[in-house]
């Protein structure tokens, strides 16, 4: 289609350096706003963590034959996390996943969430891209706010790729005072949630972060080398 392009990158979420370097013009830059079709936009919840609310919203999501991704980011207890939300909803069929897990284990795991022989899938962030599953539409996140903005942003893209509607519920502990930075991150997320926020929610992480640097370290030695 373009004979002059060397290198496309594609992304729901630009790192704050590559959004730099768009806006300067070291990139050029595309941008896609429009959802593919019958798409709904995620329906997004940010809130303390509430077992109750955790319940509902999975009892709600089964209720409809519907899958639930609950993204516990802590291997060490994510079975006895399984063990709880198993008791919480004993009606839910629930299983558990992590990257210390073989490959055959994972794909194990992933292939009996696909085929429905289990709803509820607890998993660390080796949720966060390339998972597609259109019946999975209700998503809970524990402790969001020691996540990332576009972290954030790409897991409740797990959510919402059917013509159903999708929920996500963005939790962080009860009573904690969250830092000025995880405010402004949950703020975000919760703010965006039209379609094409991909962009938007880039531009809010850049003026949190920061551009970081255009040029690492090594990249400027050979540059001095090569002018030498």
């Amino acid at each position: 289609m373009k004979t002059n392009v060397d290198v496309l990158t594609m992304t729901a979420t630009p790192i704050p350096r590559t959004m730099h370097m768009s806006i300067v013009g070291i990139r050029d830059m595309s941008v896609i706003y429009e959802p593919p079709h019958n798409r709904r936009p995620v329906q997004t919840y940010v809130l303390e963590y509430d077992e109750e609310v955790i319940k509902e919203a999975i009892t709600k999501e089964l209720e409809r034959n519907g899958q639930i991704f609950y993204l516990f980011n802590n291997v060490e207890g994510i079975q006895k996390k399984a063990d709880d939300i198993a008791r919480l909803v004993p009606e839910a069929n629930v299983v558990y996943a992590h990257g210390k897990m073989t490959g055959t284990k994972i794909e194990e795991i992933m292939r009996e969430f696909i085929e429905g022989k289990s709803n509820v899938l607890v998993c660390t962030t080796i949720l966060e891209s390339g998972i597609d599953i259109p019946n999975a539409n209700t998503i809970i996140v524990e402790n969001a706010d020691r996540m990332g903005l576009a972290q954030l942003y790409q897991i409740r893209g797990r959510v919402g790729r059917a013509e159903r509607q999708a929920y996500a519920y963005i939790t962080y502990k009860k009573d904690k005072l969250l830092t000025e930075v995880a405010d402004k991150r949950l703020k975000a997320i919760k703010e965006f949630t039209e379609f094409g926020s991909g962009f938007k929610i880039a531009m809010r992480d850049l003026e949190i972060r920061g551009a970081g640097s255009l040029l690492r370290r090594n990249s400027i030695r050979t540059f001095r080398a090569s002018r030498i």
